[in-house]
């Protein structure tokens, strides 16, 4: 009887249990949907910068990678003999265009010159001499006081006596420019480089002579790069049939630094070479830029865009309203409900900071350009207009 009663008392007190369990549990999600509707009900439409898609005018750029070049890099080397005297230059310093770099001891050259006024000296006073001896034999060759033969020997005297003279002068000219080539100055404007010999050695002349340092042109300055035949045929093709219009000087070209910030730098084409590389499909090509303050080196790595010689028409999009979903690059579209709508698209090259768009959107269309990362496919915009350049 008591293990009876027992069990109807634990069987009651289980009973219990699961009542209050089960009402506890319906009241938790009860409470639950209620916010769950309550957040629904408060969620509105998503505010977003919405821009328009237009077409315009639009140079197109192609990227590519190269080095400077300098328009001229000069081997300053001696015409004379010598011993080095003096070094005027300063290593890495400007030069103008005539400055001395380098004298070579004179003395032998000065003493050459001396000589050879000299001998133009002697050449002249025997010139003058035959010239009236010439000139008195013609006078007395009328008498027949002299013969014809004597009168003969004068004039070739006189002949021989001027072609002495201008031998001598011409030896004093080569004595003069070899004195003067004792000075050797910059060929061309630029920055000298190291030195590379010291005063007091003993330099030979002509091909074999000591390198003395070398000069590098600064402003104007080239980059040479590769360019894909392609974009370099569309270039040519784009400049047109007229033989006046075929100036490479048309093809703009940006170019920037390992250092700088975007491509700062503004040129132009300045050569396309004559031939394609069979082995990498690229023509070499360069360019030339202003380098007025210097900061530009020969032998420097450089970032370039080619761009086309003439406007095409294209769409453009902000480079923020761009998202990127595994491969595929996409944007959402915003319809006429104000609606957002999920968009895939193509992407061509970057034009001022944004992007040609290949395929996917029309002008006219609106896409989110900021708050993309709040927008869901399917969601109600709050749009706030804005231009598609706009930060």
């Amino acid at each position: 009887m008591t293990i009876s009663l027992n069990r109807h008392r634990l069987l009651l007190v289980g009973a219990f249990v699961l009542v209050a369990a089960a009402g506890a549990a319906l009241f938790t999600w009860s409470g639950s949907r209620a916010q769950a509707d309550s957040a629904k009900a408060a969620v509105g439409p998503v505010p977003a910068s919405v821009a328009t898609v237009e077409e315009r005018d639009t140079t197109l750029w192609d990227e590519f990678s190269g080095r400077l070049e300098a328009v001229e890099q000069v081997e300053v080397r001696s015409r004379v003999a010598g011993a080095i005297k003096e070094i005027r230059f300063r290593e890495g310093a400007m030069v103008q265009k005539d400055d001395v770099l380098v004298v070579i001891d004179p003395d032998l050259y000065a003493a050459e010159v001396a000589r050879a006024e000299a001998q133009v000296a002697a050449a002249q006073s025997r010139l003058i001499f035959t010239k009236a001896d010439y000139e008195r034999g013609a006078q007395l060759t009328g008498s027949q006081t002299i013969s014809i033969r004597d009168q003969d020997n004068r004039i070739n005297a006189y002949r021989e006596a001027d072609a002495n003279l201008k031998a001598a002068q011409a030896a004093l000219q080569t004595a003069q420019l070899n004195l003067g080539y004792t000075e050797v100055r910059a060929p061309v404007s630029g920055r000298v480089g190291k030195r590379e010999i010291t005063v007091g050695n003993l330099i030979a002349a002509g091909p074999g002579s000591p390198l003395l340092t070398t000069i590098v042109s600064i402003s104007p300055i080239y980059a040479s790069f590769n360019a894909d035949e392609a974009v370099v045929m569309r270039a040519v093709e784009a400049l047109g049939n007229d033989p006046a219009a075929q100036k490479t000087g048309r093809i703009p070209v940006k170019m920037g630094t390992a250092t700088s910030d975007g491509l700062p730098y503004e040129g132009h084409m300045q050569l396309i070479d004559n031939q394609v590389d069979p082995r990498s499909g690229t023509v070499r090509v360069r360019a030339v830029f202003d380098n007025a303050d210097g900061r530009l080196i020969p032998g420097q790595f450089v970032r370039l865009s080619m761009g086309q010689p003439r406007t095409e028409r294209a769409m453009t999009i902000s480079e923020r309203a761009v998202g990127t979903d595994q491969n595929k690059k996409y944007v959402m579209v915003v319809n006429d409900d104000n609606k957002a709508e999920y968009r895939e698209i193509g992407l061509g090259a970057s034009v001022d900071g944004q992007r040609i768009v290949s395929s996917g959107l029309k002008a006219g269309e609106r896409i989110v350009v900021k708050g993309l990362q709040r927008v869901r496919p399917g969601a109600t915009i709050a749009p706030q207009t804005v231009a598609m350049d706009a930060n």
